[in-house]
């Protein structure tokens, strides 16, 4: 599978984000979607008709020559259904909502906030002549 990275400059370390896929077999595009299907951001499909469709995927269905994938497109409120053997490419071009945003980021995160929230409490009784 053709796997390039976007030259923006702003490649985001362990995301997908700003890379193009193209997959070469039916294996390939699998993998490529089942990458897009756990993204955070929209995505872009090209189809091997040259139309182009992006958004939100939300969906996937592998079972042999029956594969599709479903995705909210940005422009539309009705969903797309597309199937595996119509894609030419997938290339992650949303934010990646999801960067940065790992369970050791939240503890520190909430551990900040508890501290702010101390530092509050103990100046405010402070300031009642609690403390």
């Amino acid at each position: 599978m053709t796997d390039s990275k976007s030259h923006s400059g702003e490649e985001v370390a362990g995301s997908p984000e700003g890379r193009v896929f193209q997959p070469a077999s039916f294996a390939e595009v699998a993998e490529a979607i089942e990458l897009a299907f756990d993204y955070r951001g929209d995505v872009t499909v090209s189809l091997k008709s040259g139309e182009s469709i992006s958004g939100y995927l939300f969906n996937r269905q592998v079972s042999g020559s029956d594969s599709y994938l479903e995705i909210f497109p940005s422009d539309s409120s009705d969903a797309r259904h597309i199937r595996y053997d119509q894609i030419a490419a997938i290339a992650f071009t949303g934010e990646d909502t999801a960067t940065g945003k790992s369970w050791e980021a939240w503890i520190v995160k909430k551990g900040s906030d508890r501290r702010a929230e101390i530092e509050r409490v103990e100046s405010e009784a402070r300031t009642r002549g609690i403390l």
